[in-house]
């Protein structure tokens, strides 16, 4: 780092998408990663793509992290990755995890059309918040993390 360049926290917006209204993850996510140094904007729930966007274009977030537990969240982030784009958000890293399709399917199947729609990190159900933070560290190891 230059001397006068200041550092800044990773700047995430959090959210559950689609007609998702499950909120003690996401809570429990805020809370890990505020704790961890970030510096999160969560939507809450019941969000649809446009409320991500949004919020990332008027905080100028690093990264968009999504949720869902319904079981919708691959036809809820459908075109996802071209919106962001369309709207000056190309590059912008996109996560999705929980429980994010119908059943129980295969995972690595599962990541495969994740990341045909544009996402950079795609996570099973049950995966623990330390693999987002390391993740997040690894993308942005610049930033400021306490």
């Amino acid at each position: 780092m230059a001397i006068g360049e200041t550092m800044k926290k990773t700047k995430v917006v959090l959210g559950v998408i689609g007609s998702d209204c499950h909120a003690v993850g996401n809570k429990i996510l805020d809370y890990a990663l505020t704790d961890a140094g970030f510096d999160v904007v969560n939507i809450g729930v019941l969000c649809p793509q446009e409320d991500f966007i949004n919020a990332a274009l008027e905080t100028n977030a690093d990264a968009i992290l999504i949720s869902s537990l319904y079981g919708q969240g691959e036809l809820d982030c459908q075109g996802m990755r071209q919106k962001c784009d369309e709207a000056g958000l190309k590059g912008i890293k996109l996560f999705v995890g929980g429980n994010i399709v119908v059943g129980k399917q295969d995972f690595t199947e599962v990541k495969k059309r994740f990341e045909a729609l544009g996402f950079d990190h795609i996570y099973p159900p049950g995966t623990p918040v330390d693999t987002t933070i390391g993740d997040l560290r690894s993308d942005f190891p610049n930033n400021y993390i306490p």
